[in-house]
């Protein structure tokens, strides 16, 4: 009865409308960088595009895709993200299992856990970083990219506490079945802990897509940029007339509907990638907020 009465209707209705709302200001800017893709020469370059497209053209696709350089960092970014989204996730997750454990069974964990703890409160510094990576021969490589955020101290904690949430009894009914340590992971931890780590994983995945940053300093040749460094010294650095290939074919089309395109592919992968792991992100919210 209670879900029946005017209030709570128009209660729900507000919310609805209002998340309505604030949904459609989240996709605006997008929905106006692909309408800006496909348009003409003269509107974009009179910022008379809104959100449908002015004089219908795939010209800026077509030169975007045909660019060697633009491809060979879309690819480079694709084989950070994987590579570096499986490598960080395994690592976190074997890390995160005996941490989850009492003192009484891990008697080192109490200085493992400050070990780790101590690297959220405390940072190297970008130059003593930048050494270690030159001092470790990464520099000019993609492993310059993935090693050093490899460990993320508060995915980590996220997970810990998520395993703590799983019930004691499993652990012990499979121990009493005579179940290791390895195979309580492998066969009661893992599968129950899967939402948990589809939601970590696409954290860690949006943070190697959009990084831009480790690229520029540690990378010393344009070739070996992911797309996030590469669309970034088109975008701010340099004239795309430099890096794009185009030469005089820019005369037809503008170098704003070719730099909205790149964005927009360079923003694709990720958004195949959200609704797969929608699912979790809800429950992925709260993971390691609440201990049983």
């Amino acid at each position: 009865m209670y879900h029946k009465t005017l209030s709570y209707r128009l209660f729900t209705y507000f919310n609805y409308a209002l998340l309505a709302v604030i949904a459609f200001l989240c996709v605006l800017p997008l929905i106006h960088t692909l309408a800006v893709s496909f348009s003409g020469r003269a509107p974009a370059n009179a910022n008379l595009v809104g959100l449908i497209p002015i004089d219908f053209t795939l010209d800026a696709y077509k030169k975007t895709l045909s660019n060697q350089n633009f491809l060979n960092s879309l690819w480079i970014s694709v084989q950070r993200t994987v590579l570096g989204t499986a490598i960080a996730m395994i690592v976190i997750f074997l890390a995160a299992y005996p941490l989850s454990k009492d003192s009484g069974i891990f008697r080192s964990r109490t200085w493992y856990s400050w070990f780790f703890v101590v690297t959220l409160l405390i940072s190297g510094g970008l130059v003593p970083t930048y050494i270690v990576i030159q001092k470790l021969g990464l520099m000019n490589s993609m492993w310059a990219l993935i090693l050093p955020g490899t460990i993320d101290v508060w995915l980590l904690v996220l997970l810990l506490n998520f395993f703590r949430s799983i019930p004691q009894a499993l652990e012990e009914a499979a121990l009493i079945d005579g179940a290791g340590q390895l195979r309580i992971l492998v066969l009661i931890y893992l599968p129950l802990s899967l939402p948990a780590i589809a939601t970590l994983s696409l954290f860690k995945m949006v943070g190697h897509w959009n990084s831009w940053f480790d690229g520029l300093i540690y990378l010393n040749t344009i070739e070996k940029y992911p797309l996030a460094t590469f669309l970034q010294t088109i975008l701010i650095q340099l004239d795309s007339t430099q890096l794009s290939s185009l030469g005089r074919e820019l005369e037809n089309i503008s170098n704003n509907t070719v730099k909205a395109a790149q964005i927009f592919i360079g923003a694709l992968p990720i958004l195949m990638v959200y609704p797969f792991l929608q699912k979790y992100f809800v429950k992925g919210l709260v993971v390691g907020s609440v201990k049983e």
